[in-house]
């Protein structure tokens, strides 16, 4: 199977002081891929090092024949905007923005297929709703639907489960395994080791550094987990920064 995405020797971060040091490896394509770890661990910056938002300070992400607009991104709800004056309808609407452009119109072929992603979700009746008056659970389904009109090859998810409902938990691990189906590659940031081990079959255990990486049942082995707990969460300014091009590397 060939690769999605290759790692050479990545080292990201903010400010010269990197979060993820020296990670390699491949993301093969159609691969469904779990990151864990600590607080602080670098994984949602790996996200963003993987879309392209964060250039790395060492190393290369090789991306292949992937454009940006090939890969999906789904931040955490944190850093989304609630309060922003949009109902689910034309949320989901902006999925389609990489075919039609930031101002293109919506034709009835494309509002079928707005009406068919958030039935597929099971958001039908909520397509006038404002975002800010949704409950977590049904603000991740709209952009879970959002995800769906994108149709992206790969597809990254950071926290994904938070904070949201059982019964939605369950229906978007459907998604996901559809996706999976499809060939598609889906990377997915999760704390829940009960979600991960049920149904993700590759997982990254990042402590900053790659602690393990490889089989499911193999990385979330019990020292393992224990190697990234002992990983210290706070950032410390005053720490050395990293030489990204291998003189700070751990031995």
């Amino acid at each position: 199977m060939s690769a999605a995405l290759r790692l050479h020797d990545v080292t990201l971060g903010y400010d010269r002081h990197p979060a993820v040091h020296h990670l390699d490896g491949e993301i093969a394509s159609g691969a469904l891929l779990a990151v864990v770890g600590p607080n602080g661990a670098g994984k949602s910056t790996l996200l963003k090092g993987l879309v392209g938002a964060l250039k790395p300070l060492g190393g290369r992400i090789d991306r292949g024949a992937l454009g940006r607009r090939e890969i999906a991104y789904l931040p955490q709800a944190a850093e989304l905007d609630r309060s922003f004056p949009v109902d689910v309808f034309d949320l989901v609407a902006t999925g389609l923005w990489r075919r039609t452009g930031l101002f293109g119109g919506v034709s009835r072929g494309d509002h079928a297929r707005i009406d068919e992603a958030i039935a597929g979700v099971g958001l039908t009746g909520f397509e006038r709703r404002a975002v800010g008056t949704l409950s977590g659970g049904q603000l991740q389904r709209a952009l879970f639907a959002r995800l769906l009109l994108q149709d992206a090859s790969v597809i990254l998810l950071d926290e994904p489960f938070a904070a949201i409902d059982a019964q939605t938990v369950s229906d978007l691990l459907a998604l996901i395994a559809r996706w999976h189906s499809e060939r598609r590659t889906v990377v997915a940031v999760l704390h829940d080791m009960e979600i991960v081990r049920q149904a993700f079959p590759e997982t990254l255990l990042l402590a900053r550094r790659p602690v393990a990486w490889g089989p499911t049942s193999e990385t979330l082995r019990p020292e393992r987990l224990l190697e990234a707990r002992a990983m210290p969460e706070a950032f410390d300014d005053r720490a050395p920064v990293c030489d990204a091009h291998g003189a700070g590397r751990a031995a």
